[in-house]
């Protein structure tokens, strides 16, 4: 079993890099639209790691970023993430 991890270096607005460990990356079939879930290993209060999600955009220049546009978009991410959650729990 491969338990590398796959690593991200964002460039932030300002300029600088921040690396991060995808955690999975799925696109909705029927939108066509691609997302990458990652983390920078922070916990919170309760002990659970901090998962954040962004839409990708393949260019010219390599793969952006961008923030979730939509509640409709969180909400089916939210779906992907809890039946993420169940199978790795069973």
């Amino acid at each position: 079993m491969d338990t590398s991890k796959k690593m991200l270096t964002l460039v932030l607005d300002d300029g600088t890099e921040e690396e991060v460990e995808i955690v999975f990356s799925f696109e909705f079939s029927d939108t066509k639209k691609e997302y990458v879930i990652y983390t920078k290993n922070e916990t919170d209060e309760n002990g659970n790691v901090t998962l954040y999600a962004s839409t990708v955009t393949r260019g010219a220049d390599g793969p952006t970023l961008s923030n979730i546009g939509t509640d409709e978009e969180w909400s089916r991410i939210k779906d992907v993430l809890r039946e993420l959650s169940s199978n790795h729990n069973n």
